[in-house]
């Protein structure tokens, strides 16, 4: 069934309507549209022409759109506290969040790189590291962890094609991430992860938002 074009976009070119319909579901669906090349290319270019219609439409929810400066990337941040399109991430990902956010923040600090590309196994060791009291995740729940973030546009996994090297798969941190848990200082991020690193024995099912600033 094909609903009808709202009526406050009737300016809108009827060739660029589906891209923009496409795209819409993707800031929706998701929070973020890259747009690095094929299709997700064509929905971008097509979207950075209607900047201000996309923000309007996403203004009543309690959304603002963002476009990152340094790449093909926009993403819908939910306004803290207003915004009632917020995800719940489980305790685990919480963890896992909180070591990419500090594994992206002190690659970025050390050096300019456009993206911060990790294995699974340094992924792992810092892990290890951080949260000593909690026992760290196998390499079939990494993965699953690794593959939910990947579908929250928070980070590119790509698995080794050696089943037996696992340790080697890439993780690339996408600048969404630090957006979605955004830390002003380094010590507001050691307060958060303190709160985690007396943990002994926690389930892996409770849920533990990390801030109020959540993927949509």
């Amino acid at each position: 069934m094909n609903l009808p074009w709202p009526s406050f976009w009737q300016h809108i070119p009827e060739p660029d309507r589906p891209a923009l319909r496409d795209a819409l579901a993707e800031l929706l669906g998701t929070g973020v549209l890259l747009g690095d090349d094929g299709r997700a290319r064509e929905l971008y270019l097509t979207a950075r022409a209607y900047l201000r219609e996309l923000a309007e439409y996403l203004a009543p929810l309690n959304l603002d759109l963002l476009a990152d400066p340094d790449r093909p990337l926009l993403q819908a941040r939910p306004v803290p506290g207003e915004c009632g399109l917020t995800a719940r991430f489980t305790k685990d990902e919480t963890l896992l969040l909180l070591v990419l956010w500090r594994m992206y923040h002190d690659t970025r600090l050390e050096r300019a790189v456009e993206s911060v590309v990790v294995s699974a196994n340094e992924v792992f060791q810092a892990l290890r590291l951080t949260f000593q009291h909690i026992e760290p995740p196998t390499e079939t729940h990494l993965e699953r962890l690794l593959a939910r973030c990947r579908n929250r546009r928070l980070v590119r996994f790509r698995r080794h094609e050696d089943p037996l090297r696992f340790g080697e798969s890439s993780v690339e941190i996408l600048p969404t991430l630090p957006r979605v848990i955004p830390f002003e200082t380094l010590g507001a991020w050691e307060q958060m992860a303190g709160l985690h690193r007396p943990t002994q024995g926690a389930g892996r099912e409770d849920t533990a938002p990390v801030t109020s600033e959540e993927a949509p």
